[in-house]
């Protein structure tokens, strides 16, 4: 019987197979631990992480608000700086994750912040 990090991982690997990001079109990829998130908008072509942003940043982790309401401040953040690289479009990478909770929360702050996915 699989473990659930061990379903979760199968279901990585199946969307990896269809998702990848170029330099026009980034994947957005989510990684949530128990405490923090952390997203990066990675070119797969050339293998390189573009921009970067998590609940540790300082602006973040100074707020006093729960896991949720960071991951929205995490999704504007890397908004933020996309659009600062001339990044306005990207591709959605949930990480196995249900697209639920603070996962949602990352997509909805990126999608206000001005990306489109």
């Amino acid at each position: 019987m699989a473990t659930k990090l061990q379903r979760r991982q199968k279901i990585r690997y199946r969307i990896r197979k269809k998702v990848a990001g170029v330099a026009q079109k980034p994947r957005l990829s989510v990684f949530r631990s128990n405490n923090e998130i952390y997203v990066q908008l990675i070119d797969d072509d050339n293998g390189q992480t573009l921009a970067s942003a998590s609940s540790k940043d300082k602006d973040i982790a100074t707020q006093k608000s729960n896991k949720v309401e960071k991951s929205k401040l995490v999704g504007t953040a890397i908004a933020r700086k996309a659009i600062e690289l001339g990044i306005t479009t990207c591709t959605f990478d949930r990480g196995g994750n249900l697209y639920h909770g603070r996962v949602k929360s990352v997509a909805d702050g990126a999608r206000e912040g001005g990306l489109q996915f």
